[in-house]
């Protein structure tokens, strides 16, 4: 099995092809983002706000990158729990949302409007956050700049190392994989 390139943005159907297992190297701009301002893009939602970034075929990697050391684009940066967004995951998915990038489970509702709006869930190898790091070339904080590492940041990637967890037909790494692992 080969790396997959993936490039983010997602253009419309474009990962509807990956199926969980698949090893990704993802290339593009993609977004950071926590718990806390995943409350606050809901907020917009529910108040009727204009959200600050497009989410239309966009990635949310769930990280608060570390300040980045001299000739550095970033400092570590890896994945958080990505459980703790499942609150605010499907109304984010409505407007758009097409890749999350974390580690860990997600809920049953997450995954049911992963499978209805056609998004994805890609698991980052926790531990290794100086490596990733590596991937990053660009950053700026687009929003919510209070939450400190926490805000919203836009990165530019390159070859950011990654594994299909989820896929957009509801396929689960995590419900599959320990199955061949059972004794009869």
């Amino acid at each position: 099995m080969g790396i997959i390139n993936i490039r983010a943005p997602a253009v419309s159907g474009e990962l509807s092809s990956l199926r969980a297992g698949d090893i990704v190297a993802i290339s593009g701009y993609i977004y950071t983002g926590r718990d806390a301002a995943h409350k606050r893009l809901v907020e917009c939602i529910e108040s009727g706000k204009e959200l600050p970034v497009d989410l239309k075929g966009q990635f949310i990697y769930h990280v608060g990158p570390a300040p980045a050391k001299p000739g550095h684009a970033s400092g570590s940066a890896g994945p958080t729990t990505s459980y703790r967004m499942d609150p605010y995951t499907p109304a984010l998915l409505e407007k758009g949302l097409k890749a999350m990038i974390g580690k860990g489970f997600r809920s049953a509702t997450v995954i049911e409007s992963m499978k209805k709006y056609g998004a994805v869930f890609f698991g980052a190898t926790g531990g290794a956050a100086a490596l990733i790091a590596r991937s990053i070339t660009k950053v700026e904080i687009v929003a919510y700049e209070d939450l400190g590492t926490e805000a919203i940041h836009k990165l530019y990637v390159e070859n950011f190392p990654a594994i299909v967890i989820i896929d957009s037909q509801g396929n689960n790494l995590y419900e599959s994989e320990p199955l061949k692992y059972r004794k009869p």
